[in-house]
C-alpha cells in the first residue's frame, strides 16, 4: 500500500514523462507496483488504519503529562523496551497524527493558540531592541538600536559600536530626533544597560535617562517578547528589507544608507488608508530636549603609527611618542569636545568632535610638527647592518665581564699531542 504522497509523485513523474523504470528507481517501488497504480488497477482505501502506537497510548500519554518536552528518541528508547517495534519516523508520524504531544503551558512549544492585538493610541508608546549584526563589510561587529512608533509603525534605527549605557544614550537620542520626538513611554526587554537583569528594575542612570526626556520606562516581563512586537516586525524588517541587500562598505555609509531606506521605503508603506509617514506625522510626539542626556562615553582604541586614532569615521592627532599605544577616547553627550587619555590617566590630547561619518583628520600644528621631526629624526642614509659580519666582545666588554665573574673568562686547557705521548710512555 502506497502512501498518499507516495502516489501524488508517482502521478507527477508520469506526467513529467518519466519512464515506468525511471520512476520506479527514484521512488525505490517496484516496477509492477508503479504500473498497476498508474493504470488505476489500485486504489488507496483512505479509512483509518489503527495506529502501530494505540496498544502504547496511555504510557504515552503518562509521560508526556510528565514531562511534555520528551524528545521522541527517548520515548522511542522506552517503547522498544514495552515491545514496540516501529522505526522513529513511524513514531513520530503517530504522534503527529494522533496529537499525542501536548502543548505546554509556559512556553507554549509547536505556536501559540490565541492572540489579541492590543490597540496603540498616537504618541502613547515607543519600542525599542538592538539589532545584532555580527558580519559586516568593514570587518567589526555593529550593533542597531531600532526605534517604532507602535501606533503608526514608524522605524528608524541607528548603528552603535556597543550596547553600553553612554552608547544605548547616544543611539537613542539620534533614534528619537531622527523620529522628530518621543512618544510618552518606551517599552524595552530586559536589556542590561538599562534593567537590572536580577530585580527586574530600572537602573539609577536609566532613571535619569528617562527623567531627561521626561518620559516612562514600560520592561516587558522576562521570556515574553511578544509584548513588544512592533519592534521585533521592525528589527525583521530592518534586516531583510534594508540589511540583506545594502551596498555598503563602511558604517557611515550604512547609517546614511539607513536613513535613506526608512524615509524613502519604510515610510510609504500602507496602513489602511494612509501611509505610515500619513499616521506618524499626526502622533502628538513630545518635543526632545535641545541636548543629548549628558553621558560619558569612553572607548579604547590603539593609534596607529602614523599617530592618529579613530573615533565615528573619524581621525584624531595624538603625540607621536604615543603611537602603537593603546588610548582612551573620552567625550560627554552633547558637547563638541573630544578628549584623548592615556593608560596612565594622563590627558595627550583635546579636539573637536568632528560629525559622525566625516572621513576627516584631525590633527594640531604641534602633534605634525612633533611627527615630522620624529620622521626626520628617525631616517638615515647608512646603509643596513651586514647580518654575518665577525663582531666578538670588545676589550671593555672583556674588562667588564671579567669584574664580574673572572673565572668564566679563562681560556680551557686543551691537552696537546706531547702530553698524550707522555701518558703512552708512562703506561
Amino acid at each position: 500500500m502506497l502512501s498518499r504522497e507516495d502516489v501524488v509523485e508517482i502521478v507527477a513523474l508520469h506526467r513529467r514523462g518519466w519512464s515506468v523504470s525511471a520512476i520506479a528507481r527514484h521512488t525505490g517501488r517496484d516496477r509492477k507496483t508503479v504500473r498497476a497504480w498508474l493504470r488505476g488497477e489500485r486504489r488507496r482505501d483512505d479509512r483509518q488504519q489503527p495506529s502501530p502506537l494505540e496498544p502504547f497510548r496511555s504510557y504515552v500519554a503518562k509521560r508526556f503529562e510528565d514531562d511534555p518536552h520528551l524528545d521522541a528518541t527517548v520515548l522511542l528508547r522506552e517503547l522498544r523496551s514495552l515491545g514496540f517495534e516501529r522505526s522513529y519516523p513511524t513514531l513520530t508520524r503517530e504522534l503527529r497524527r494522533l496529537e499525542l504531544r501536548p502543548e505546554c503551558p509556559v512556553c507554549k512549544r509547536g505556536g501559540r493558540g490565541i492572540t489579541v492585538e492590543l490597540v496603540h493610541e498616537p504618541g502613547e508608546e515607543l519600542q525599542l531592541d538592538w539589532l545584532e549584526l555580527g558580519e559586516t563589510p568593514w570587518g567589526e561587529p555593529a550593533h542597531v538600536l531600532v526605534g517604532a512608533l507602535s501606533h503608526s509603525g514608524r522605524v528608524r534605527a541607528v548603528f552603535s559600536e556597543g550596547e553600553s549605557f553612554p552608547e544605548l544614550a547616544a543611539a537613542l537620542d539620534g533614534v528619537l530626533r531622527r523620529l522628530g520626538g518621543t512618544a510618552k513611554s518606551w517599552r524595552v526587554d530586559r536589556m542590561a544597560s538599562l534593567v537590572d537583569p536580577g530585580s527586574g528594575r530600572l537602573r539609577a542612570e536609566a532613571a535619569e535617562l528617562a527623567k531627561h526626556y521626561g518620559v516612562t520606562v514600560a520592561v516587558c516581563p522576562a521570556y515574553r517578547p511578544q509584548r513588544k512586537g512592533v519592534v521585533e516586525a521592525a528589527v525583521r524588517y530592518v534586516r531583510r528589507s534594508w540589511w540583506r541587500t545594502a551596498r555598503v562598505a563602511t558604517a557611515a555609509q550604512a547609517q546614511a544608507s539607513l536613513d535613506r531606506w526608512a524615509v524613502e521605503v519604510s515610510d510609504r508603506r500602507r496602513r489602511g488608508s494612509e501611509t505610515v509617514a500619513a499616521l506618524a506625522d499626526a502622533e502628538p510626539l513630545l518635543p526632545p530636549p535641545p541636548q543629548p542626556y549628558p553621558a560619558w562615553l569612553r572607548v579604547e582604541r590603539v593609534v596607529s603609527a602614523s599617530a592618529l586614532v579613530a573615533f565615528e569615521g573619524n581621525r584624531y592627532s595624538v603625540p607621536p611618542a604615543h603611537a602603537r599605544e593603546a588610548v582612551t577616547l573620552v567625550c560627554r553627550l552633547g558637547e563638541p569636545q573630544l578628549r584623548v587619555v592615556s593608560a596612565a590617566g594622563v590627558l595627550l590630547a583635546t579636539h573637536r568632535r568632528l560629525p559622525a561619518g566625516a572621513g576627516q583628520t584631525a590633527r594640531s600644528a604641534e602633534h605634525a610638527a612633533a611627527l615630522e621631526r620624529a620622521v626626520l629624526a628617525a631616517f638615515t642614509t647608512k646603509p643596513p647592518c651586514r647580518r654575518k659580519a665577525n663582531r666578538p666582545p670588545s676589550g671593555e666588554a672583556l674588562r667588564l665581564a671579567s669584574a664580574l665573574a673572572p673565572a668564566a673568562l679563562v681560556e680551557p686547557q686543551i691537552p696537546s699531542l706531547e702530553s698524550y705521548a707522555t701518558l703512552a710512555d708512562a703506561r
